[in-house]
């Protein structure tokens, strides 16, 4: 028996059909047409899945289950609201259940998903207590214990990005201030250099981005740092100060075994791992006991199939 996992994506949904070990043996996408609606979508999902199994000579019957990750909350009647995806309380659960009733159906938010899959078969194999910071555009998260996915009594735990963590200058798009994502996100990266450029600053992040201010990029800051650009510097010495914070109160409040950094923003791995510990430990309670290892993620883009895959 094979399980598929789809990961839908505010432009491109991406689906696999995954082996026992966590392989990928085959996979297919398609663009998110969210302009023409929650049901187009899924059709276009149902049609990515078919002909998935259909190119690679597979039937259904083969699969022991579909599973999804969405970019958003699923609360526990199945609803949906995504800002990204346009949807407003859509019910996604039904609606993969209609479209798929010849199989088992499960979905979860994306970022728990691929904590799953680290867990499983990545960065925190084998631990009991795991937890996972997605690094993008936006903050997201996952906590696993003994091998579960922790979600709450609600469905509603689990979002890390949405911890606040001190007083910023800017409001999140969820509407509170102080949040997670405002700090340590791509787009938290991009927006306090911008902020330093336009005080007067001097950088060579500008020249890197053609002197046009927004087309400024998080890589762009990262490599600015390890030329030792003083705007550069400050922004990312302010990023991983405050996801120190964070992790600490993770720390102090669960006690994991390991945390692991995903997300495009992980890919400077260099950077962030350098010296993290050492600023996490100025923030735990008790500093002179071991805590949990911090480490990058190491499934990368896959993640989100193969998380989805093992949902049950």
């Amino acid at each position: 028996m094979y399980f598929i996992g789809v990961d839908i994506g505010g432009t491109g949904v991406q689906a696999g059909i995954v082996n026992n070990e966590g392989e990928i043996l085959f996979r297919k996408e398609c663009v998110t047409r969210v302009n023409d609606g929650f049901e187009t979508v899924m059709d276009d999902i149902n049609n990515l899945v078919r002909d998935l199994l259909s190119e690679n000579n597979l039937d259904i019957n083969e699969i022991k289950s579909i599973g999804f990750g969405v970019p958003s909350f699923i609360n526990k009647k199945g609803l949906v609201t995504c800002v990204n995806l346009g949807w407003k309380e859509v019910n996604f659960i039904e609606a993969i259940k209609n479209r798929f009733p010849e199989v088992s159906v499960y979905a979860e938010n994306d970022a728990t998903v691929a904590a799953i899959a680290e867990a499983k078969f990545g960065s925190m194999k084998d631990k009991d207590v795991a937890v996972m910071y997605t690094l993008g555009t936006g903050v997201g998260g996952g906590i696993i214990i003994n091998e579960r996915p922790f979600t709450g009594t609600h469905g509603m735990a689990s979002e890390i990005g949405h911890s606040i963590i001190g007083e910023n200058y800017y409001n999140c798009n969820c509407g509170a201030n102080g949040c997670l994502e405002t700090f340590c996100s791509a787009t938290a990266i991009i927006k306090y250099a911008q902020k330093l450029i336009q005080e007067g600053n001097e950088s060579i992040i500008l020249d890197m981005a053609d002197r046009n201010i927004e087309s400024i990029n998080a890589k762009m800051v990262f490599d600015a740092f390890r030329e030792n650009d003083a705007v550069a510097v400050e922004t990312i010495n302010r990023f991983k100060n405050y996801l120190a914070k964070a992790m600490a109160s993770m720390i102090n409040t669960l006690d994991p075994d390991i945390i692991s950094i995903g997300g495009g923003v992980s890919r400077a791995s260099d950077v962030i791992l350098h010296d993290i510990k050492d600023l996490v430990r100025e923030n735990v309670l008790y500093k002179n006991e071991e805590f949990a290892d911090i480490v990058c993620a190491n499934l990368g883009a896959d993640a989100g199939i193969i998380g989805a895959a093992f949902l049950q």
